[in-house]
């Protein structure tokens, strides 16, 4: 008779779990990134547009609201500067 030792299970590692999910655009605004302190007033509605695209996956469809907001922004900044 044959004996073999008994086979062991395959071991594979898991992933390491994940961080919760915080909005990655959160703190820009704070951030020495001059894109967005250049724009200001507006740069709370252009962050609430990056979170919208992160959480919808960039389905722009979805935050056409946020899209809008930020347009309205940036014309009334513009309005203001030529008076």
């Amino acid at each position: 008779m044959d004996q073999r030792p008994p086979q062991r299970p395959k071991i594979t590692s898991l992933p390491s779990p994940q961080p919760p999910q915080q909005h990655l655009h959160q703190t820009d605004a704070d951030d020495d990134d001059e894109n967005v302190k250049q724009l200001n007033e507006c740069s709370s509605v252009y962050l609430s547009l990056q979170n919208c695209l992160v959480e919808t996956n960039r389905n722009w469809k979805s935050c056409q609201k946020k899209v809008q907001a930020l347009k309205e922004c940036n014309e009334r900044r513009k309005n203001d500067k030529g008076k």
